[in-house]
């Protein structure tokens, strides 16, 4: 069984990193998934690919797969430059501001 430790992106339809900062371990595949003849459903007996556990740190995550006998690989995350604007979005609604409302 075959485990990969990575850092999850943010998902497109958010603008904030939440529930990106822990390390997840997820399973591989391990048997191919078929087709079920009468409804159509793809389905496969193996249940590992449902688990997702999450850890806080990196080592927690590789001690956890090391204690139980997992084979695993490190998928290092890629570095995001932070996007800060100052007096972005927030502006619209700030209490000190300068211009009148046009809309």
């Amino acid at each position: 069984m075959r485990a990969r430790i990575y850092q999850p992106a943010k998902t497109a339809m958010q603008s904030g990193t939440a529930k990106t900062q822990g390390w997840v371990l997820e399973f591989a595949q391990g048997s191919a998934r078929e087709v079920d003849p009468l409804m159509g459903w793809t389905s496969s007996g193996d249940t590992q690919t449902q688990v997702r556990l999450r850890f806080d740190t990196r080592e927690a995550a590789e001690a956890y797969a090391i204690s139980k006998g997992v084979e695993f690989d490190v998928v290092a995350p890629k570095a995001r430059k932070p996007i800060i604007r100052q007096r972005g979005y927030g502006e619209n609604f700030a209490t000190d501001r300068k211009g009148a409302w046009t809309h």
